[in-house]
């Protein structure tokens, strides 16, 4: 990933939204390089934008790890107010969250970490057939490439 860029990704909905994630940071701090995106709807508060992180980190036994984390906050439902007229505002409920770890070998090759990729995205689309690997993007360029986000 030469330069972390936005991120335009659909939803799993029967019509799917696009969900444009922003490019926020990227910071490295005790050998771990991480790269955050987040929606920037001007309706929602930042604290429950949909955001979606990439980390790095060298292992000492020399195995990269690559760590995809994807969060989806629920905003509580406000229904009305109290005796005083009071209405409590709006607050992330809970975070819905998924996260994908990936670990190289050093004498792994990119082929090795494509098909090792390859293989668990499909397995998570419920694809059974052959399909072509995809090759570019956030997570094949973090994980089959070893590039971390800079």
């Amino acid at each position: 990933m030469a330069s972390i860029a936005d991120i335009t990704v659909f939803d799993g909905a029967a019509v799917p939204v696009t969900h444009t994630l922003k490019a926020v940071s990227v910071t490295k701090e005790g050998g771990v390089t991480r790269a955050v995106w987040r929606e920037a709807l001007a309706s929602v508060p930042t604290e429950a934008q949909i955001n979606a992180s990439i980390s790095s980190k060298r292992l000492p036994s020399g195995v990269l790890q690559v760590d995809a984390v994807v969060n989806v906050p629920v905003m509580e439902s406000i229904s009305g107010q109290n005796s005083a007229g009071y209405t409590a505002a709006p607050k992330v409920a809970y975070v819905d969250q998924y996260k994908l770890t990936g670990f190289a070998h050093p004498r792994s090759t990119i082929t090795s970490r494509r098909l090792a990729r390859q293989i668990m995205a499909n397995l998570l689309n419920n694809i059974s057939t052959s399909v072509a690997a995809a090759t570019s993007g956030p997570l094949p360029d973090a994980f089959d490439n070893q590039i971390t986000p800079t």
